[in-house]
């Protein structure tokens, strides 16, 4: 399995340490299924195999393509790293360490202490471990590399050990579950390739809106605003079902962000949840047992990456299946009603991106774009 180290490069100045809980956190990492050598190389290759594939099925059911003209069945349209989880949780921590950064305090502010940075590693680092033994894969479109020819790519993340241990729980075909984890984070990885100014868009909103709530200056509600951000990030990322909502907090142009942040991620979601479908039993024969098997997994609140935590729970995004599905019937409705074609507009430009209330109603989405 592969993975470079993550590097955590972060002004000590925010609420959690995250260099010591990338330490602590690779510590507490539990180990994965026994396999023998031979298996452990069949499933890395398998799964590199899988994610290599997938990307050609997914561009031909979506008719999405590279924004830059590359050939998905011929250059890849994300980095594949096939880790397992000690990798996982580093990669995640820089990852969340870059993300929250809007948390920092400013110069001249009075940082939180070393005991409560301590704790909020510990709390971080605890989770990540967790969490590490639970996710399947992940695309990344925020941490990119340069690739074949120059193209810059997003980081998808398939973590071995959890795949090898959930098919050998699900009884199912390893081959056929290979490549359906592989076609939903590559669904991701082509939405993001078709759409090269989606991650920064998403990166650019939820940090503006992390920093909003973070701003402290100088009245009592600031500061009530900024301790609450500081308590709910770690319990967020814990896992706490009572984790604090900051949706009260929430100034009217703050709510408005996260409602169409809610929204666009329910587009994705349900997006590729249409794809994983589409692709039918003569791709993944047994893709019924699969999904029948999956989904009950799937429901539950630990199957959450920490990225979905934060942006989910900590900024009040907290898609529930229910909205899931509501992503995956604007789609499938769009499609219906003007083509794929005319679905696909929705990658062309920032505008033309759903809102909340077209969401629940893709008729109005279809009237605003398509007249």
């Amino acid at each position: 399995m592969e993975l470079n180290a993550a590097v955590v490069e972060v002004a000590p100045v925010g609420p959690v340490d995250w260099a010591v809980a990338a330490r602590l956190a690779d510590r507490l990492v539990r180990p994965g299924p026994e396999t023998d050598r031979a298996e452990a190389t069949a499933l890395v290759e398998g799964l590199r195999d899988a994610a290599r594939v997938a990307a050609g099925h997914v561009a031909r059911i979506t008719g999405l393509k590279p924004a830059d003209g590359s050939d998905p069945t011929a250059v890849p349209i994300s980095h594949v790293l096939v880790v397992d989880r000690s990798g996982w949780a580093r990669a995640n921590v820089a990852l969340l360490a870059d993300l929250t950064s809007g948390l920092d305090v400013e110069p001249g502010k009075k940082a939180p202490s070393r005991a409560t940075r301590l704790t909020g590693a510990a709390q971080a680092g605890g989770a990540l471990a967790v969490l590490s033994g639970k996710v399947l894969g992940q695309f990344d479109p925020f941490v990119q590399s340069v690739g074949p020819g120059g193209l810059v790519r997003g980081r998808l993340l398939l973590v071995a050990p959890n795949v090898l241990r959930i098919e050998r729980e699900l009884d199912v075909d390893p081959a056929d579950f290979r490549l359906w984890v592989a076609l939903h984070e590559q669904t991701h990885a082509l939405q993001f390739a078709a759409a090269p100014w989606l991650a920064g868009h998403l990166r650019t909103r939820a940090g503006n809106l992390i920093g909003d709530l973070a701003r402290d200056d100088g009245d009592h509600a600031d500061r009530r605003r900024a301790r609450a951000l500081a308590v709910a990030v770690v319990r967020v990322l814990r896992g706490d079902d009572d984790a604090p909502a900051l949706d009260a907090l929430l100034r009217p142009n703050e709510r408005k962000v996260f409602e169409e942040m809610g929204a666009v991620m329910a587009l994705l979601e349900g997006h590729a949840d249409v794809a994983m479908d589409a692709v039918g039993s003569a791709v993944v024969p047994t893709v019924r047992r699969i999904r029948h098997r999956f989904e009950a997994r799937r429901s539950g609140p630990d199957q959450r990456g920490p990225v979905d935590r934060l942006l989910r729970g900590l900024l009040g995004l907290d898609l529930k299946l229910a909205q899931y599905r509501d992503g995956a019937a604007f789609v499938r409705y769009v499609t219906r009603a003007v083509g794929q074609d005319g679905l696909n507009l929705v990658w062309a430009d920032a505008a033309n991106l759903p809102g909340p209330r077209e969401i629940a109603d893709p008729r109005a989405w279809v009237r605003r774009v398509h007249g």
